[in-house]
């Protein structure tokens, strides 16, 4: 089996057989934090096999039937990061092009990564507790046994029962409610999805949730007392589901909500087909909403409809709805906008590179992950990498609207299948057929395989990052006795990007610099000025901490105590804990 594995991150056997339907009948216990299951897979035998083997990690697992006669089954010692392989004997072996399907019955650990439990304290309304769950990127078997690996993508339907003044959604399209015959304390809510599905997409939540319409085919729920704020913050989706139409065609996945999550959330947001989750932070100011809409509403194209392989292609997903996302905020907010967002993110690969180091492996667009918990290989790279690899492509052969109809074919070809980076590169070659020889010019070994920054950095409109750069420089610059020339004005005319941009640029120059350029007094100052102590806007407000911070200014530290302590967001709290532990 292993030596056959196409996913070094999955157990189970896509080349024996596929999953092609998941039908699930989950019971939510808030007592004991577990979730009691039974999963009737359907299964396609893609060659001769007399057995099946699926991913599953803490779950117990108490029954296992077959449609095609009696089963056997073996839980297999775990490892650490990648959990049990469930291995089903069949009893009468499959042949190509048969059909099976198994039934488990199974209950999760209360420890189970995938599922996040919170307490009636830990929710806004107090009263009822609450459940989230996050299969990204090897979860989903913590939460139901299943070949976990998007190189496998199944339709599903469930039957979820949770106690009675709770709602459950799920990534799939509402099909309605009804009282649980089991228990008159309970009610069971009923989901389908249609569509085809990798097992990292699969998503659970059970709250006191209610919705807001805010657009034809948009909801946003949430615990009571944010959904009418949700419903004016969110109120432009549907206006972005447009322009993203218009750039890669038609939204395939009927219904796009909105669920805004507690804040204990460690993602800005993840994109599970019909119901994006997003942090808590955008409501309270975070960068622009288009941009983290943009992005999550671009994966129901990459990502969603045409999904990595394996894990070590990822920035097929991610690189791609970078992208799109930034063409979407470009059309929406104008070109200018979307350079000075591609300027910021080659800043952030910079970063990553930086904590990675230049030499490591996982700073490769494509690394090797065998033996690698996903989770460990998270960062900016193959968002910001994958980025600068096709910004560059569109720079080379034509321009945006020449490559913009290369992605829509990339998209069209693919649509509802997995695929590798080779897969991408041939469609490329092949789309670009007559410019083969400026293709023949890239350094792909450089791109794909070489740790550190990409071979070459795409060029980029810096209209409204050099106004930043003004200002950075007149602070550096500037002595103690000339820091009561700034105020207001400085910032009264920037986008909110441009203050990222400017907070980034001195807290690069900060880190580079011997000796460091921005003493306590400037931060003092630049409080005083500009008093960013106040803004809600959390990726000002991040950066400008972890300015104070290497700075050393003491004041700082109970803002960014409670920065890290309001909200769950890696991408926030790793960087302030850091710069905190070396200032």
């Amino acid at each position: 089996m292993d030596d056959e594995r196409v996913d070094s991150c999955s157990f189970s056997c896509p080349h024996d057989v596929h999953t092609v339907h998941l039908s699930l009948k989950l019971r939510v216990h808030f007592e004991t934090h577990v979730v009691h299951g039974v999963v009737r897979l359907s299964l396609l035998a893609v060659r001769d096999t007399p057995s099946v083997v699926l991913d599953t990690k803490g779950l117990q697992i108490k029954t296992v039937t077959a449609s095609n006669g009696p089963a056997s089954f073996s839980v297999r010692p775990a490892h650490a990061a990648l959990g049990s392989a469930l291995e089903i004997t069949l009893s009468s072996a499959l042949k190509r092009d048969d059909t099976v399907e198994v039934k488990i019955e199974y209950e999760t650990s209360p420890s189970a990564l995938a599922l996040q439990w919170l307490t009636p304290e830990q929710t806004a309304g107090k009263k009822f507790p609450y459940l989230f769950s996050q299969c990204q990127a090897i979860h989903c078997r913590c939460m139901v046994p299943c070949q976990d690996t998007p190189s496998v993508k199944s339709t599903y339907d469930a039957q979820v029962s949770v106690p009675n003044g709770m709602v459950a959604l799920m990534s799939a399209i509402r099909d309605g409610s009804d009282p649980d015959p089991d228990d008159a304390l309970r009610t069971v809510f009923k989901f389908k999805q249609p569509v085809l599905i990798p097992s990292y997409l699969l998503a659970l939540v059970v709250g006191a949730l209610e919705s807001r319409k805010i657009g034809p085919r948009s909801y946003v729920w949430s615990e009571k007392d944010m959904v009418d704020k949700a419903a004016f913050e969110f109120a432009e989706t549907e206006k972005i589901l447009q322009v993203a139409e218009s750039l890669v065609g038609k939204y395939v996945w009927c219904s796009y909500d909105l669920l805004i999550l507690p804040p204990s959330f460690p993602y800005g947001g993840m994109e599970n087909p019909c119901i994006t989750f997003v942090t808590p932070t955008l409501i309270a100011g975070d960068r622009s909403l288009a941009g983290v809409v943009a992005h999550e509403i671009a994966h129901s194209w990459t990502g969603n409809l045409v999904t990595n392989n394996n894990w070590e292609h990822f920035w097929l997903n991610e690189g791609h709805t970078m992208y799109l996302e930034r063409l979407i905020c470009g059309k929406m907010l104008g070109e200018p906008l979307r350079q000075l967002e591609a300027i910021e993110g080659w800043n952030r690969l910079k970063d990553s590179v930086k904590v990675f180091g230049e030499q490591n492996p996982l700073t490769n667009l494509i690394p090797n992950l065998d033996g690698i918990d996903p989770d460990d290989a998270f960062s900016s790279v193959p968002y910001e990498k994958g980025f600068g690899l096709l910004l560059h492509l569109e720079q080379l052969l034509g321009g945006q609207e020449v490559f913009v109809g290369f992605v829509k074919s990339y998209i069209d070809k693919f649509a509802y299948q997995s695929v590798t980076s080779e897969d991408w590169k041939n469609h490329l070659y092949e789309y670009f057929k007559d410019k083969n020889h400026l293709l023949e010019n890239v350094d792909w070994k450089g791109w794909f395989y070489s740790p550190g920054m990409p071979p070459v950095q795409p060029k980029y409109d810096t209209s409204l990052a050099d106004a930043c750069l003004k200002l950075v420089d007149q602070w550096i610059k500037a002595g103690d006795e000339n820091l009561h020339a700034f105020g207001p004005a400085d910032l009264k005319d920037m986008h909110s990007f441009q203050v990222i941009y400017f907070l980034s640029e001195l807290l690069q120059a900060q880190e580079e610099q011997t000796p460091p350029p921005f003493s306590l007094k400037h931060v003092q100052m630049m409080q005083q000025a500009y008093n960013l102590n106040d803004v809600t806007n959390y990726e000002i407000r991040f950066r400008w901490l972890c300015l104070c911070l290497q700075a050393k200014w003491e004041n700082a530290i109970p803002l960014a105590l409670r920065m890290v302590t309001e909200q769950g967001r890696m991408k926030y709290i790793r960087p302030l804990y850091r710069y905190r532990k070396n200032g």
